[in-house]
């Protein structure tokens, strides 16, 4: 067999591919980043093709840059940004609209019409604008001609997973795995099938959908590589921390901040705004299950310091920025630009800058903003505890955040708990090939994979109790400005 496992991490602002050995350290990596399309207010789009053509080039550079050809990969595992939805023409495979991304409010009139009851029993999700339905309904409704072309079977729905396979099969394989279809809000939970009543219910035709397969399998090849995993992308940062075992947490910081819970094989209802979503499956056993708070902007606050505002000229000097102040001194910044999400879901929230003086500068207002990461953290984290009835010792964090040692310090203070990243920070894309390894025998058990998991450097709280919770207090008084900014009606 190969020596090596390739992983596509097809995220928001960015498509990577890493290529690993069998200890799971990083043997080499490109990556690229793809335009943010941005129509209008609370509009945001990616070009497919764009993204299509990143993949291909990702892959050579990388390959070549590590000295390998695809002949020495034994699979490739694809992860992808989630809940982004794209339609396309089934004969020539051109997208019939941009892809329409999960940050993307446009449907926000569609949300409040929905029965949360209804929604949250069948699929573990509540009516939001973040779910894939809703704006696949909003193509077939306004893109001209596109409804009765889905009707007849003419083009194809999918997520960021299923383009990428349909494209590297040279579209002979039109797949979604369980995990990416959980996030759709048309499967069912239960089922883990496509559902009749959610399909009507948004008047979506089953003939434009992918089959539902488990994470970890066999879907096709490229360049003679197996095609082995495909699982989205806060699901395979939890394989990729190794969380198999319930009670298993992680965090991973990216454009938004995803926590998540193993509660192993039966899901979770929560009755405290975090969702019910399937973790992984692999071949034909049980699906493992998961409680996840999703954030939608937290690493997209910094991208907002950098590039419209222009304060910092690239995201790592947030850290050396913000570290000029040893306090924001009473700014809070709230970054709900799509709303709020976990455990709030308040599609009428905006963004908000509260506490300003003329006395404070850029650096307060980053500091700020790397709080605001740390403090929605700690909101879903707490709803966590209460609907699991169980306390984090240690928070698992991973991502491209985690190189600002500033804000897990900050995390760590605002938590009171300790934070702990792993050797292999990206671990996303370790998760994705993993999954592909496991499937084509590269790696023989889970246990193996744990053998590998190195902790990189932890973080211990600073801050006394009284801070914590004045700063917590100021926090909630923060989000309290924010509602009520937008109409849905």
């Amino acid at each position: 067999m190969a020596d090596f496992v390739g992983a596509i991490d097809q995220g928001t602002t960015s498509t990577r591919f890493m290529v690993f050995d069998r200890a799971g350290h990083e043997i080499g990596r490109h990556q690229l980043e793809h335009r943010q399309i941005l129509p209008g207010a609370g509009l945001v789009e990616h070009d497919a093709d764009e993204i299509w053509e990143n993949t291909l080039k990702t892959i050579d550079v990388a390959l070549a840059d590590a000295g390998l050809t695809p002949a020495d990969l034994a699979a490739i595992g694809i992860t992808n940004q989630r809940e982004s939805a794209l339609i396309w023409d089934r004969a020539t495979g051109r997208p019939c609209h941009n892809v329409i991304v999960w940050q993307d409010t446009r449907t926000a009139p569609m949300i409040h019409t929905l029965d949360a009851g209804f929604l949250r029993e069948r699929t573990g999700l509540p009516p939001a604008t973040y779910f894939s339905a809703t704006k696949v309904q909003w193509m077939l409704d306004n893109v001209p001609g596109l409804r009765d072309r889905a009707s007849r079977g003419e083009v194809l729905f999918g997520t960021m997973d299923s383009w990428l396979i349909w494209n590297l099969t040279g579209g002979e394989q039109h797949l979604t795995d369980v995990t990416n279809a959980s996030r759709t809000q048309l499967m069912n939970l239960h089922t883990l099938d496509w559902d009749d009543e959610l399909l009507r219910l948004f008047d979506i035709p089953r003939v434009m959908l992918p089959e539902i397969r488990s994470s970890a399998e066999v879907y096709g090849k490229a360049f003679g590589v197996p095609i082995a995993a495909a699982i989205g992308d806060q699901q395979a940062a939890l394989f990729g921390q190794t969380c198999f075992a319930p009670g298993d947490a992680k965090c991973t910081y990216g454009t938004g901040n995803f926590v998540l819970l193993n509660t192993g094989t039966t899901p979770v209802r929560s009755t405290h705004g975090l969702l019910t979503t399937v973790a992984y499956r692999f071949g034909d056993d049980a699906p493992v299950y998961a409680l996840e708070g999703s954030i939608a902007a937290t690493g997209s606050a910094v991208q907002w310091l950098r590039d419209q505002l222009g304060v910092i000229d690239s995201a790592s000097e947030s850290e050396q920025l913000a570290a000029r102040v040893d306090d924001s001194e009473g700014v809070c910044f709230v970054p709900a630009f799509s709303g709020l999400f976990a455990p709030y879901w308040r599609p009428d929230a905006r963004a908000a800058i509260v506490g300003l003086s003329r006395y404070h500068t850029a650096a307060h207002i980053t500091r700020a903003a790397l709080e605001a990461i740390c403090y929605q953290t700690r909101d879903v984290v707490a709803a966590m505890a209460q609907d699991s009835g169980t306390e984090l010792d240690c928070l698992q964090v991973d991502g491209g955040v985690t190189a600002n040692a500033l804000c897990m310090q900050l995390q760590a203070d605002i938590l009171g708990v300790p934070v702990s990243r792993p050797a292999v920070a990206e671990t996303t894309a370790l998760g994705a090939a993993y999954a592909a390894g496991l499937a084509v025998g590269f790696w023989s058990s889970t246990g193996e994979l744990r053998a590998n998991w190195r902790e990189d450097r932890r973080w211990t709280p600073s801050w006394t109790e009284q801070r914590r919770e004045q700063g917590t207090t100021r926090w909630r008084a923060a989000i309290d400005r924010t509602l009520d900014w937008v109409s849905l009606g």
